[in-house]
């Protein structure tokens, strides 16, 4: 039995509405900043946080969105929870219609391509995202979808070209 069908099958997991106002908080914070605030890097057992741009698959317009992420080389691993919701998050549609993008962390840029984390990458990075961060168990028990590990790799492309 899980340990959300001991409580009754309410999921701990806080509710949508309640990530989407911490993380406008966390931009808010980075914006009144000047960027100053709000992005770290992973360091040790610590996710660190960076924020990805994308280009919107149906605007073309620019979109930012922070993420947590984990180092992995000269890239980084991101996971495409949404929470738990059975849909994927916009930012990871958006790099699925354009993989390239860039990555904004303390003092520096980088271009990025992005690809879905192979099966044997990804069942490693899983772990190693749950042992820093339990809640990502609990979003995939909330939804029906493996929930993908996004790669972002460095690139030498411009991620306007």
């Amino acid at each position: 039995m899980s340990t959300d069908q001991a409580r009754g099958g309410r999921s701990s997991v806080p509710p949508r509405r309640v990530y989407r106002a911490l993380w406008a908080l966390h931009r808010a914070g980075y914006a009144i900043s000047g960027g100053r605030l709000g992005l770290r890097s992973a360091a040790g057992d610590r996710l660190g946080t960076l924020r990805l741009r994308t280009t919107g698959r149906r605007s073309g317009r620019e979109r930012a969105t922070m993420l947590t992420y984990l180092a992995t080389g000269e890239g980084f691993a991101v996971v495409a929870s949404n929470a738990g919701a059975d849909t994927p998050p916009a930012w990871w549609l958006n790099l699925q219609a354009e993989p390239r993008a860039q990555v904004e962390l303390p003092g520096r840029s980088v271009s990025v391509e992005a690809r879905a984390a192979a099966a044997d990458e990804r069942a490693q990075l899983w772990g190693r995202f749950v042992e820093r961060q339990g809640l990502y168990e609990q979003y995939a028990a909330k939804t029906e979808r493996e929930i993908p590990i996004v790669i972002l790799e460095p690139s030498t492309r411009a991620a306007d070209a």
